[in-house]
């Protein structure tokens, strides 16, 4: 079949939701997103430069030197030929579009392979959709279901007719069965807790011939569930290189350097960069080294997060007056009486304005049927497992986001002497077994985030929902960032897109009502409007059973603390109202207005 374009995604989500090995419903066929072995030539795409996100590329999967690209954009002009993304149809097995009066009961509709369509995708002349159910592993595997050993209940030989039959208007698996003319018959809801047997590790996003031994459980998997695809994606922010005068010569002048494969390449760019007068002291075996070092970012390998805050925190005190030097990093510190006038705003220490950010994100693989998410920190564990994106990768998907922020400093003094009481201790201790509790039913265990950043998380969620209904933008479109760090506690709020050189000031103006915004965030979170369900839920103690456990959160709940997905960095958990105001039956524990 003949490749044709069948839709457009805006970049970024070919790096959040529709990435390689991403299941998508087309209108009128199902498929999944090719690797990036299928991709454009990287000669054909737009590279993208972030040494310390490279560094942290290599740290998490072993390939060296990674480099970044942005994906295929589509071109303005209708006419030009734009380059594309490949996907190949999947699942392989289809259900009839029968007649109302051709099949033997009614809503029974025949199962079909493939290989039995005609050249036009149809079955005797009557159309076909592709099947909702598949088989996947939490590697990240997925394979079409099968059919025949699923109704016999073990290998068959019986190739009869399948039927799907359905009771009902709903579609609900409890009403839906699977028959062979053989007379087998087995409701499909058997396979939502059994084993479909173990995985054949198939990889259909990278071709028929990728399997991989594998081995896991088969569990049954709807193709349009939401945890169908869960891509792993490492961000940074572009924050100014505190590194000696080496290095910033090094970073200043990249576009000679990065050309240098040995000292013989060097001796010509000392010459051309007059090297000897900018730098008397450094020899060419040390410029050779600090070369190596920006290309690999081994001199960032600090975490993420540990930079970030030593550069915000290390703006100048200032307005937005003055004419930015760096156009990926601008920011001022307010002076105090510029955003305090009360004392609403004890235990806020500092409140910064970013007018220029720039975020770098990077897919590096997926999950299926769980997420993982990265650390506190914002890297992942160096065990997390992952899908693939390509047979044996070299380079990365990236996009750049550019906007603006507002970052909110907590005093590391004031957040100890609330962490030392003992009504926070017992609380944080809840929220631990809680923890604990979720750890049990998973494969590897996660360290418990600690009190401290259960209260910058909830804090940064009402702030956000505070923020959207001042500052122009929709709760959805601002992104937080947490900090506990060695340097100090910090929240960032900040927004961006990667389709514009920058935003319009609103959210970065917010900086300056910071306490109203507190004022308002502490006076709604106060009462929720699944009081006292939602307050006097306790992780670890309320029994909470199926999938609507809550063990990862405090009170907490879509109905006060809970807000968009795109927006979160930990995938709404580790959320407790109760830590940062008072609530019904803990007046006693809140940051702001707890008793001391």
């Amino acid at each position: 079949m003949a490749a044709r374009e069948t839709g457009n995604v805006r970049c970024s989500q070919v790096i959040t939701t529709y990435g390689p090995g991403s299941l998508i419903d087309l209108p009128a066929h199902s498929a999944i997103v090719c690797g990036l072995d299928s991709w454009p030539k990287t000669e054909l795409l737009t590279e993208i430069v972030e040494s310390r996100l490279v560094n942290k590329l290599q740290t998490a999967t072993g390939v060296p030197r990674p480099k970044l690209f942005a994906p295929p954009a589509a071109s303005s002009d209708p006419r030009e030929h734009t380059l594309g993304i490949r996907a190949v149809l999947f699942p392989e097995w289809f259900v009839v579009q029968e007649d109302k009066h051709s099949a033997d009961r009614p809503g029974a509709r025949r199962l079909v392979h493939r290989k039995s369509l005609n050249e036009r995708g149809r079955f005797e002349r009557r159309p076909v959709v592709a099947t909702r159910f598949v088989r996947a592993c939490t590697q990240g595997h997925v394979d079409d279901f099968d059919w025949y050993e699923f109704v016999h209940e073990g290998p068959t030989t019986c190739r009869r007719q399948l039927w799907l039959d359905e009771t009902g208007t709903t579609g609900d698996l409890s009403g839906l069965s699977v028959r062979c003319e053989c007379k087998k018959r087995r409701p499909l809801h058997d396979a939502v807790d059994a084993s479909l047997g173990p995985c054949r590790g198939a990889r259909p996003w990278i071709g028929r011939d990728a399997k991989e031994t594998c081995g896991l459980p088969s569990k049954l998997l709807i193709r349009t569930a939401s945890d169908a695809y869960f891509p792993q994606v490492l961000s940074v922010l572009s924050v100014p290189d505190r590194g000696s005068d080496l290095q910033k010569f090094v970073k200043k002048h990249w576009s000679d350097f990065q050309h240098v494969e040995d000292e013989h390449d060097l001796k010509f760019v000392r010459k051309k960069l007059n090297i000897e007068q900018s730098l008397p002291n450094i020899d060419a075996e040390q410029m050779f080294h600090a070369i190596q070092d920006h290309q690999t970012g081994a001199s960032t390998d600090r975490q993420v997060k540990q930079v970030e805050i030593e550069s915000i925190l290390s703006s100048p005190v200032g307005y937005d007056d003055d004419i930015p030097v760096d156009e990926d990093f601008h920011a001022r510190k307010l002076p105090r009486d510029a955003w305090c006038r009360s004392s609403r705003s004890d235990g806020i220490a500092a409140v910064i304005q970013l007018h220029r950010l720039r975020e770098v994100l990077a897919l590096i693989g997926f999950t299926r049927l769980g997420a993982e998410t990265p650390n506190i920190h914002g890297e992942y564990e160096s065990d997390v497992e992952r899908a693939s994106i390509a047979r044996e990768p070299s380079w990365f998907p990236a996009i750049e986001n550019r906007g603006e922020g507002v970052f909110i400093q907590l005093g590391s003094e004031a957040v100890g002497d609330w962490l030392d009481r003992e009504s926070v201790q017992q609380r944080c201790a809840d929220l631990e077994r809680g923890h604990d509790a979720w750890n049990e039913s998973r494969q590897k265990s996660r360290e418990f985030p600690g009190g401290a950043y259960i209260l910058l998380h909830t804090l940064s969620h009402l702030l956000i929902q505070s923020f959207s209904m001042h500052c122009g933008y929709p709760a959805s479109s601002i992104r937080e960032r947490i900090y506990v760090e060695e340097s100090g506690y910090g929240i960032l709020l900040y927004t961006g897109s990667p389709d514009a050189d920058g935003t319009l000031g609103g959210l970065v103006q917010q900086a300056r009502h910071i306490e109203d915004r507190l004022q308002e965030a502490v006076r709604s979170a106060g009462l929720c409007s699944n009081d006292p369900i939602c307050a006097q839920h306790v992780p670890g103690k309320t029994v909470d059973e199926g999938p609507d456990a809550r063990s990862l959160l405090g009170a907490a709940c879509h109905g006060c603390a809970l807000i968009s997905e795109t927006s979160c960095e930990m995938r709404n958990d580790y959320l407790d109202r109760a830590l940062v105001v008072p609530v019904l039956g803990l007046e006693d524990v809140a940051f702001f207005g707890g008793e001391g």
